[in-house]
């Protein structure tokens, strides 16, 4: 399975990726595949049911609005929030839903989305059915779709081909695919690197134009920059309190603006590259938590790590340039999908490794690409940010992406500089190698309790303060 740099880097809306991008993509579907299989006017009602960590993390993610937004024909990358909003309340007045193929079908948001704590679907802890009736309540259609990470769903039905496809061991390389450099594993990514004499970017980069111009790839890339760039600069700007009934203060605004006063008083000590870096991913994980538009990269819950090392390499390093920041996605999408492909990018599955620690990887590497590391370095500085983040549980509040959510991914930024520092005073060389460490990932998210994989069932959610 070939991941784009568009797969891994994907225009969306907060506050998760799984929880609520992945739930009103699978929406959207299941009403294109309705539409195709049967007549005006013979569905009279949909209806809906979230399992395992879309249940019990859904109303703190929004994953009902998802859900019925899918339903209304919206999908995350071109939603207008004042359409929605404007939708969402009249299904909610009216009880209906209007589709041009079905025409106007009966939808009770209180009624027609169940939360289903009981049962647990078996392909995946984000598991969701769709399914439509006529008049008589029968069945027309169902399907049963699986949110895995990032946005990505699949149908029931396509994550067991998936999975009988792949096996009980790690991917190999299809035959099937007509790409220059089909990677698959770090140790192949360095031999081709290698073999070719290319740097990983150029090699990404070569398997993007192999299926799309040139023109449409830079530009492509470019948008991703600029809507992570827009989204920082909003959090920036932005200040009161997040919704969600945590009363969590957005906290980027005034910290940039102390961050500023200081800079042009020549007053900073020498850790305030830390804070710039923080601000710019508090910035774009408050806006996430308020339910604006983000980049998954490659997650919701992890979208300020790569956007705020992104902006700290342009910003604040000596010699960056547009080609650096492109060979910096490039390369980040590169790692991401490696940790995709052999592991996971869920913290429904993995824990919060599989998204901030996947973050920070893929930032640690994208920086050191673009400050001119060696493949080697890079693998090594990949290898160092996932590394240090294993075992990370998935613990938030009250099932909001806030608490730990947003200081994580400011952590995450920090570490992924560290790591790409760290890598770039070396020659490539070290022990681990990142096969190994995304290995020791999927381990430990199949050993890890589900407790700690985004059901808030455990951990930081289940310890608060008393009031």
């Amino acid at each position: 399975m070939f991941l784009s740099i568009f797969d891994i880097f994907k225009i969306g809306i907060g506050p998760s990726s799984s929880h609520t991008m992945g739930p009103m993509t699978a929406a959207a579907e299941f009403l294109q595949q309705l539409s195709g299989r049967v007549e005006k006017g013979e569905v009279h009602r949909l209806r809906s049911s979230l399992h395992g960590s879309l249940a019990f993390t859904g109303k703190g993610h929004a994953t009902d609005r998802a859900v019925i937004l899918g339903l209304a024909g919206f999908v995350p990358a071109t939603l207008d929030p004042d359409q929605a909003e404007r939708e969402l309340a009249r299904i909610q007045a009216e009880g209906t839903i209007f589709n041009d193929h079905l025409g106007r079908v009966q939808f009770a948001p209180d009624q027609d989305v169940i939360f289903d704590y009981d049962e647990n679907l078996p392909g995946h802890a984000n598991g969701m059915r769709l399914w439509a009736e006529d008049a008589d309540g029968n069945t027309v259609f169902s399907e049963v779709y699986y949110s895995i990470g990032g946005g990505f769903v699949l149908t029931e039905a396509e994550l067991e081909a998936q999975r009988a496809e792949e096996g009980d061991s790690a991917p190999e390389i299809p035959k099937e695919w007509h790409y220059p450099h089909p990677f698959i594993h770090a140790a192949d990514m360095l031999e081709m690197g290698k073999r070719s004499g290319k740097t990983i970017a150029q090699m990404k980069y070569d398997n993007e134009v192999a299926h799309l111009s040139q023109e449409a790839v830079d530009q492509q890339i470019d948008d991703v920059i600029a809507a992570m760039d827009s989204c920082i600069d909003r959090g920036l700007t932005e200040r009161g309190i997040l919704p969600g009934g945590l009363d969590v203060k957005r906290r980027a605004a005034d910290l940039h603006e102390k961050l500023i006063a200081e800079r042009d008083s020549n007053l900073k000590q020498p850790h305030t590259a830390n804070e710039w870096m923080s601000v710019y991913a508090l910035a774009v994980n408050e806006e996430n938590a308020a339910g604006g538009r983000v980049v998954t990269s490659p997650t919701n819950g992890a979208a300020g790590v790569v956007p705020a090392v992104l902006r700290y390499y342009r910003e604040h390093c000596v010699g960056a340039t547009q080609e650096g920041e492109r060979d910096f996605l490039l390369t980040a999408s590169a790692i991401g999908a490696l940790i995709k492909l052999n592991a996971s990018i869920s913290g429904a599955e993995v824990g919060c490794q599989g998204e901030v620690g996947s973050a920070s990887s893929m930032a640690a590497a994208g920086l050191c690409a673009a400050l001119g590391g060696t493949n080697e370095q890079i693998e090594n500085a990949a290898e160092i940010a996932l590394e240090h983040h294993l075992g990370m549980t998935c613990d938030p509040v009250a099932g909001l992406v806030q608490v730990p959510c947003i200081e994580r991914n400011a952590m995450g930024a920090i570490k992924a500089v560290s790591a790409a520092s760290l890598a770039l005073r070396g020659d490539g060389s070290h022990f681990m190698p990142l096969d190994n460490c995304i290995e020791t990932m999927r381990q430990t998210g199949l050993d890890m309790s589900n407790r700690y994989k985004e059901t808030s069932l455990g951990g930081l959610a289940v310890n608060l303060p008393e009031c």
